[in-house]
């Protein structure tokens, strides 16, 4: 069973959508005992860095997922859930991430022809061996949404980066923790082939 983390996130319908087409056993909660139980963790995100870590402190969940992500059980961050791994974020600069890896989170910087959100559609330039992106072909499209973006201090960790107006860490993966910035829920059947990559990974490391 994958556990959908719960603190009110916008795609988590979409997510927890996405899942069940693809086979997996998969249920939306905030409540500690059947996320750390749970085979597989998922903590999508839409919204404020701050506002997101005032929520999961005020329902406990940061700790959980702290608590999960040392399980060595596969989790999975989607957009604000991949930023939510680091310590810090140019948009709630007094608030602290969860600190899982080092890195900072910037504000894309405005130029010429570039909107800000970044809305849309973009390749990625994928990692070699890559557990998340097995079988995917080399420079997919997929869906972004979002005004921030990551610079992994530790680049042996990012698994895939897309450019827009400057070089993003798109995705990144370390043992049993997996993030992406855009959305796979959002991303047709390249998305759905990175979220059955990850439940795959899931499976393998049932007991």
């Amino acid at each position: 069973m994958i556990a959908i983390v719960d603190y009110g996130a916008g795609n988590i319908r979409s997510v927890y959508k996405a899942l069940k087409y693809i086979g997996c056993d998969a249920v939306i909660t905030r409540e500690t005992e059947t996320i750390l139980k749970a085979d597989g963790a998922v903590l999508p995100g839409v919204g404020s860095f701050g506002d997101t870590m005032d929520t999961m402190t005020s329902y406990g969940i940061k700790d959980t997922v702290i608590k999960y992500t040392e399980s060595g059980k596969p989790f999975l961050g989607i957009c604000l859930g991949l930023q939510l791994l680091f310590p810090k974020s140019e948009e709630s600069p007094n608030v602290r991430g969860l600190g899982i890896f080092d890195g900072v989170i910037s504000k894309i910087p405005s130029g010429e022809g570039l909107k800000i959100p970044h809305i849309g559609w973009n390749s990625l330039k994928i990692k070699e061996n890559s557990r998340l992106f097995k079988g995917i072909s080399e420079n997919p499209y997929v869906y972004f949404v979002h005004s921030y973006f990551l610079n992994a201090a530790d680049k042996s960790i990012v698994s895939a980066q897309t450019e827009y107006g400057v070089t993003i860490d798109a995705a990144v993966e370390k043992e049993n923790i997996f993030a992406t910035q855009f959305h796979p829920e959002k991303s047709g059947e390249t998305g759905l082939k990175i979220l059955k990559n990850f439940a795959d990974i899931v499976k393998a490391e049932e007991v």
